[in-house]
C-alpha cells in the first residue's frame, strides 16, 4: 500500500517546526524540543528528545535547522508507513481491532477485544472505529519508536499503567523487560520513590496511627493537638517514629508481590502476559495477600514503634524482643485478619475506579495527538481511585491498628475483630471507624507527587527506558 499523501505536507512540517522553535531563531535546541513535545502531549522522556536530535542533527551542531527537521520527518514517515503496512494485514488502508489483537499475539501477548478497542479509541480521531494512515502518522510522528515491539510495549503500558500511593495491583512486565533485567530496575526505582515518599509524609502517617488508637480518649485528638503532643513528648524527630521499618519493608513486600503476581498470572492465563481488569484484580489481591502474610510482623512493629514513648525502645530489634518476651509470638499476628480482608475492597475499588476514570478520559478526548493520557491525568485518576479505595477499607485498617496496639493501651479490652468493631461503634458511633482518615487523605497527593518525581529521576539514573 502507498501512504496517502497530504497536499500540504510542507506547510504541515513548517507549522510543526514553528511550534517547536519557541524563540523563532530558525533552530530547535534540546530545551525547545523538550518543551514542544510536552506541549504536544508526547511522552517519552529524555530518550525521545535525544533520539530526535541524534538522528536529525546531521551537522552535529546540537540543534535542528528547518531543513534537518524536515528531512527527519520525511524519514520518520517512511518508517511509520512500513510499520503501518505491517499492521494493515488485509490491506484495506485501515487498522481495526482484530489487527491490533493480531499484532499483540504475534509477540506472544494476549489482549481482549475490549482492550484492543481502548487502544484504537485513543488514536481514532474521526470516529470510524479504525485507524487510517493519517491518524497513525500524526500519532507517532514525534514519538521515537523504532519497531512494532516497541509500539506494543508503549500501547500496553499507556493503556494499563497504575499510578497510586499504594499500588494494589503490581505492574506488568513484558518478556523482553524480564529477560533484559529491566524489571528489577523498575522495582528498584519504585522502591526508592516509595522510601522518599513515605519519609516525606511520615509525620502524617504517625499522626494517623495516634488518632486511630488514642482518638477515643475524652473528646478525641485533633490533628493540631496531635502534632503538638508528639513534638512536646519527643521533639521534632519524634514525628518520624516508625518510619524506619515502614521504609525497610518496601523491598521484601515489592519483591514478594511481584514474584507472586507473576506465578498467579501464569495459573490464571497460562503463558499469556496481559490480564483483563477482573483477572488483574484477582491476581493482584492474591499477590498482595501473600506479600502481607510474609511481612506482617513488620506491620505490627511499625505500629508499636510509632506509638512508643521516648526511651521506651532502643530500636526495632529491642521492640521485637520486648513483644516476644511479654506477649509471645502470637502478638506479631494481631490484626492480621482485618488487614487481609482490607486488601480486597481496596484493590477492587482502587483498580475499578482508576480504569473507569482513565477510560472515560480516553474516550472523551480520543482526538488528542497522544494515546497517553499524560501524567497529570493519571495522577488525578490515581488519587481519586486511591481515595475511594481508602474510604471503603479504612474501618478495617483502623480495627487492624487498634488490634496491633491493644497491649500498649492501659486498661484496653483484648477483643477480636468483630467484637472490636461493635465496641468502637457502641462507644464512638459509626464515625469512630474513620478516626484519623483526615491526615490519611492529606498525605495522598504529596505522596503520589513525591513518588512520581523521584521515580522518574531514578529511572533516568538507572537507564530505564520510558514506557
Amino acid at each position: 500500500m502507498e501512504g496517502p499523501r497530504d497536499q500540504d505536507t510542507e506547510r504541515r512540517h513548517s507549522d510543526l517546526f514553528r511550534l517547536l522553535d519557541s524563540n523563532q531563531d530558525g533552530h530547535v535546541d534540546i530545551a525547545e524540543l523538550r518543551a514542544g513535545l510536552e506541549a504536544l502531549g508526547v511522552r517519552g522522556g529524555e530518550e525521545t528528545e535525544k533520539e530526535i536530535l541524534r538522528v536529525g542533527d546531521t551537522d552535529q551542531d546540537g540543534q535542528l535547522s528547518f531543513e534537518e527537521f524536515t528531512q527527519y520527518l520525511v524519514e520518520r514517515e517512511k518508517r511509520l508507513l512500513i510499520m503501518f503496512n505491517s499492521l494493515d494485514r488485509n490491506k484495506d488502508g485501515c487498522i481495526d481491532v482484530s489487527e491490533i489483537q493480531q499484532c499483540f499475539q504475534s509477540l506472544g501477548i494476549h489482549i481482549t477485544p475490549d482492550q484492543a478497542h481502548k487502544i484504537l479509541l485513543s488514536m481514532d480521531r474521526d470516529g470510524t472505529l479504525t485507524i487510517d494512515w493519517l491518524e497513525w502518522r500524526d500519532h507517532f510522528l514525534l514519538n521515537a519508536l523504532h519497531n512494532m515491539e516497541e509500539v506494543v510495549t508503549y500501547w500496553k503500558h499507556s493503556s494499563m499503567l497504575d499510578i497510586g500511593e499504594s499500588l494494589a495491583v503490581p505492574d506488568e512486565f513484558s518478556k523482553k523487560e524480564i529477560r533484559s533485567g529491566m524489571w528489577w530496575k523498575q522495582l528498584l526505582a519504585g522502591g526508592v520513590a516509595g522510601a522518599v515518599s513515605r519519609t516525606g509524609t511520615a509525620p502524617l502517617d504517625r499522626l494517623k496511627v495516634l488518632m486511630q488508637v488514642h482518638g477515643s480518649r475524652s473528646q478525641g485528638i485533633s490533628m493540631l493537638r496531635g502534632v503538638k503532643a508528639m513534638i512536646e513528648e519527643g521533639g521534632f524527630r519524634s514525628l518520624w517514629r516508625g518510619n524506619g521499618i515502614n521504609v525497610l519493608k518496601i523491598a521484601p513486600e515489592s519483591a514478594i508481590k511481584f514474584m507472586a503476581y507473576e506465578q498467579i498470572k501464569k495459573v490464571i492465563r497460562g503463558q499469556q502476559e496481559t490480564l483483563r481488569v477482573r483477572e488483574r484484580f484477582i491476581a493482584g489481591s492474591l499477590a498482595g495477600a501473600i506479600a502481607q502474610t510474609v511481612i506482617y510482623p513488620m506491620e505490627v512493629l511499625k505500629t508499636r514503634l510509632a506509638l512508643r514513648h521516648t526511651g521506651q525502645f532502643s530500636g526495632m530489634t529491642d521492640c521485637a524482643r520486648h513483644i516476644m518476651r511479654t506477649e509471645g509470638l502470637r502478638a506479631f499476628s494481631k490484626g492480621y485478619l482485618p488487614n487481609l480482608l482490607g486488601i480486597v475492597p481496596y484493590a477492587g475499588i482502587d483498580l475499578a475506579v482508576y480504569e473507569t476514570l482513565k477510560n472515560t478520559w480516553l474516550q472523551r478526548y480520543r482526538a488528542s495527538i497522544s494515546a497517553d493520557p499524560g501524567i497529570l491525568v493519571l495522577l488525578a485518576c490515581g488519587t481519586i481511585s486511591s481515595t475511594c479505595g481508602q474510604i471503603a477499607s479504612y474501618p478495617l485498617a483502623l480495627v487492624r491498628t487498634r488490634m496491633q496496639a491493644q497491649a500498649t493501651i492501659q486498661g484496653a479490652p483484648q477483643l477480636s475483630m468483630v467484637a472490636l468493631f461493635r465496641y468502637i461503634v457502641a462507644q464512638e458511633g459509626f464515625l469512630g471507624l474513620y478516626r484519623g482518615i483526615a491526615p490519611n487523605f492529606m498525605k495522598v497527593i504529596p505522596a503520589v507527587s513525591i513518588s512520581y518525581v523521584v521515580y522518574e529521576n531514578m529511572k533516568r539514573v538507572l537507564g530505564v527506558t520510558s514506557r
